[in-house]
């Protein structure tokens, strides 16, 4: 055997080698569609305007996209996921510098209490607090900033409870 040949052979052991551990489809044990996941609008008990609708509907966007449930959007689902947002948080990373006392970027977050259970059974798949945060910069109106940031926000949030109700860690 040539050189170029045992590279070739070494190399292609070494790629299946390293996806062995791959995992094409849901990891959670269920085909992808089977199941339907329906998100009730999420209450928000904030201060912060608007946080429910952009979660609800974040998180809609995401089970879609991520396709391991089917969303239930005429007829009930097998699975019911509902949430509470309990917290909005905004704190100072960094300061102007000529002015201490006033912050040039924040790390703003949400927490929800979300609970996922199977409709037909009324089995609790998970009920836990989950957390989603971004960073703003604010420029002249901390209140656009945040305005404008709440898409970003409510994508992290829904990111992190598909992940829960996608990859079973319950």
């Amino acid at each position: 055997m040539r050189l170029p040949e045992i590279f070739a052979v070494s190399a292609m052991a070494a790629l299946l080698a390293g996806c062995a551990g791959y995992h094409l489809g849901p990891v959670n044990g269920t085909v992808a569609g089977e199941k339907s996941v329906e998100v009730l609008p999420f209450n928000n008990q904030t201060l912060q305007p608007r946080l429910g609708d952009a979660v609800t509907q974040a998180l809609r966007e995401r089970l879609q996209t991520d396709g391991t449930y089917h969303l239930a959007t005429h007829s009930p689902g097998d699975v019911v996921v509902s949430g509470v947002i309990t917290r909005y948080n905004r704190e100072g990373l960094s300061y102007l510098n000529n002015d201490v006392t006033t912050t040039e970027n924040y790390r703003v977050g949400i927490t929800a209490r979300v609970i996922a259970r199977e409709r037909a059974t009324g089995k609790v798949l998970f009920d836990k607090n989950v957390n989603g945060y971004t960073l703003i910069h604010v420029g002249t109106d901390l209140a656009d900033s945040e305005r404008q940031s709440l898409p970003l926000l409510a994508e992290d949030l829904a990111r992190n409870v598909t992940e829960l109700l996608t990859e079973g860690v319950w």
